[in-house]
């Protein structure tokens, strides 16, 4: 208990979210003893995204503000959607964010058992009777917001007669949706969720870890707060749409609980990004349709496809820290996320040269057949990085849109009569341009001022211009692709007279074959390594990525050029 008052004390003079200043009243009362346990309860139906994150950094993070524990939950109450793969997929992003559950992984089916023996409790309590009508029938006799319910036909059947059908119904003797067991709570409730819920459906698809054993399985509204109950879980975070449901929560979970121990529901808004959907119905529409590459796409915001995208974990959880917790819905910017991105990246990518589109230079005064290395920095940001070395040579590649043979003003590229410094290296001057018959630029013959590489006398002379490189020589041919949003819209959601998939970004994914990279960038293409490809952005090796066929996956741009089209649109 000493321990306890010392975290609470510890936090109480730091800035906390009403979420945390709520629980921490809570253990200032000494409610639930003075014991925190939270739980992240994800349904096992497809991969976690951006919007999980914010869950899981909520639910985990306040356990370990506060002292308590997290216990993982996979809310399998629904065998028709679920699989063993999304249970995997789960399990790694949550300890990819950096949170672990310990021995505490939990499933609703767990609990089945008990959620059954409650059901049948009620039922013999006069609380629950089975109903045989259409779900279509019964949304119709649910009323409205301003119209109360009218009573099922069969609310009055009687006990013995309920039991039997349930029994029935478990062993299998009826068809799906032909019978279901409904709370008997009050039809003309103002609340819609009480006007006798839906407790268990029929479902005959064989269950992931309990086979054929059930035949019934519980709506979420009733497996939920029991299995919190069933737990031990003090406080049920979760997110603003289960606001309505709270009382119906806290209606079944007092079938169970007493004052000596009751869990409690507290809502937060949940994660809205621009260019972005978060149904989880529609991902895996796109996924099924073959609209994207898989769930862990890097164009999806799946915590998978973040990850092979190059995301990194603090990037995600700094995010998601930034935007905080609140009581109301609001849509959050994506170039947040991405400015998150791009300030860990540049703090941890190592630096190297690459041309995606490569232009060739041929520097007519270096001599036929030598070689000479520059060294070049690891991460300015970081000096302990190290460096590397490059190779430099007659022959040279450059980005095709870092020469123009007709430049605009303030073009401080390459130009026929201009110089430029290549970065690391000596200052180039270009004197030709060839081009092939068609009248496409195809070569560069420049010349170079040897008294220009760095502890020479003419190291220190200006140019406007840098641009970067890598010998022909030496290069490593690479794929590169080059991932932007998903979706052109800036809200896809708003947009209720489209189809979602009408607002997929054309030019979400480029392929580009035949970029050259330096060596040290091939040696340290392993899968998980952050690189900056100086002057274009970000890069990270492809998980399909290998020795004899390197791909590199963009993360980010350099810039925000999405919010510079925005402000001049």
């Amino acid at each position: 208990m000493a321990e306890d008052k010392e975290v609470i004390e510890s936090t109480e003079a730091k800035g906390l979210n009403f979420v945390e200043e709520e629980v921490l009243a809570d253990l200032k009362a000494g409610k639930n003893g003075g014991r925190l346990s939270t739980r992240f309860p994800p349904e096992p139906n497809g991969y976690l995204h951006i919007g999980h994150a914010k869950a899981i950094c909520m639910d985990f993070g306040i356990a370990e503000k506060f002292g308590g524990t997290c216990n993982l939950r996979f809310d399998d109450t629904n065998p028709v959607k679920e699989d063993v793969e999304y249970v995997d997929s789960i399990r790694e992003d949550i300890h990819w964010l950096g949170f672990d559950w310990g021995d505490r992984e939990y499933y609703a089916s767990d609990y089945f058992p008990q959620l059954f023996d409650l059901a049948i409790r009620l039922i013999k309590e006069g609380k629950a009777y089975v109903d045989d009508q259409t779900s279509e029938e019964i949304a119709a006799q649910k009323g409205s917001p301003t119209t109360p319910g009218i009573n099922s036909p069969y609310r009055d059947r009687s006990v013995e007669e309920n039991l039997d059908l349930f029994m029935r119904m478990n062993a299998g003797e009826f068809d799906e949706g032909a019978r279901v067991l409904r709370a008997k709570i009050d039809m003309s409730s103002p609340n819609m969720h009480f006007r006798d819920p839906i407790m268990y459906r029929i479902i005959k698809t064989p269950h992931h870890r309990t086979g054929t054993t059930w035949k019934v399985y519980p709506m979420y509204d009733f497996a939920h707060g029991q299995s919190d109950y069933f737990e031990g879980v003090t406080h049920s975070i979760c997110t603003l749409e289960f606001v309505v449901h709270r009382p119906l929560y806290e209606h079944f979970v007092k079938e169970l609980a007493d004052d000596s121990y009751c869990p409690r529901q507290i809502e937060f808004n949940r994660l809205n990004l621009t260019y972005t959907v978060m149904s989880k119905r529609k991902l895996l529409q796109l996924v099924k349709e073959g609209l994207v590459a898989g769930w862990d796409d890097p164009r999806m915001p799946t915590i998978s496809g973040m990850r092979r995208r190059g995301y990194t974990p603090q990037a995600i959880r700094k995010f998601i820290d930034t935007i905080g917790y609140t009581k109301y819905e609001a849509l959050n910017s994506v170039s947040l996320l991405e400015h998150a991105v791009r300030e860990d990246l540049n703090r941890n990518a190592t630096r190297v040269m690459a041309v995606i589109n490569p232009l060739k230079v041929v520097i007519t005064n270096y001599p036929e057949g030598k070689v000479e290395t520059v060294t070049m920095e690891n991460n300015p940001e970081e000096p302990e990085s190290g460096t590397h070395e490059m190779p430099f040579s007659r022959e040279i590649y450059i980005e095709q849109d870092d020469f123009m043979e007709n430049p605009p003003k303030k073009f401080f590229r390459l130009a026929p009569g201009a110089e430029v410094r290549l970065k690391g290296a000596y200052i180039i001057k270009c004197e030709d341009v060839i081009k092939d018959e068609a009248g496409n630029i195809i070569e560069l013959h420049c010349t170079y001022d040897p008294d220009t590489l760095s502890g020479m006398p003419g190291a220190a002379r200006k140019v406007k211009g840098t641009l970067h490189w890598v010998s022909a020589a030496h290069a490593v041919d690479a794929e590169v692709r080059l991932y932007d949003r998903l979706f052109d819209v800036e809200n896809p959601a708003a947009e209720t007279e489209r189809d979602f998939r009408e607002m997929l970004n054309p030019e979400s994914l480029k392929v580009v074959e035949g970029a050259k990279l330096e060596p040290f960038a091939a040696q340290m293409a392993v899968q998980g390594q952050k690189f900056q490809f100086q002057r274009i952005g970000y890069f990270t090796p492809d998980y399909d990525s290998s020795a004899e066929h390197l791909i590199f996956n963009r993360t980010i741009a350099l810039k925000d050029t999405w919010e510079k089209v925005q402000k001049n649109a």
